[in-house]
């Protein structure tokens, strides 16, 4: 065997251990995403907000490692645009933590509450006001 044919092995052989490193990396990455997943929808049941950072974490990771799972994500975003929104506006490089909870807030208000007990829409407006 020549030294050209050694060094050419070698370097196969390197290239596929790194294909197989890399893909092992993803799959363990995919594996703690969905188990951030599941621990968000576990802990958003309890009282505090720490499931929805941590649904938002996981689906980050989850959507970073899969193809078919940023497929079906944006499928699930063209069906249900006001479902999705929130949420790919939390993914964001810098994200609108914010005006997301101010939003849902307001979302929610409207829902439960009878529409002389909102407060949100009359302190938005006077806020609104004051900042002209």
């Amino acid at each position: 065997m020549s030294l050209a044919n050694l060094t050419s092995h070698a370097e196969r052989a390197r290239a596929s251990a790194h294909r197989a490193a890399s893909l092992a990396v993803r799959w363990l990455l995919f594996a703690v995403g969905c188990v951030v997943i599941v621990a968000g929808l576990a802990t958003a049941l309890l009282p505090g907000h720490i499931g929805v950072p941590l649904l938002v974490v996981g689906l980050m990771i989850v959507l970073r490692q899969s193809f078919s799972a940023k497929r079906r994500f944006l499928r699930l975003q063209k069906a249900h645009p006001k479902i999705v929104f929130p949420i790919r506006r939390l993914m964001r490089r810098k994200p609108e933590i914010v005006l997301v909870m101010w939003q849902q807030y307001l979302r929610v208000e409207r829902f439960v509450l009878p529409s002389r007990w909102r407060v949100g829409v009359s302190t938005r407006r006077s806020l609104k006001r004051r900042f002209r």
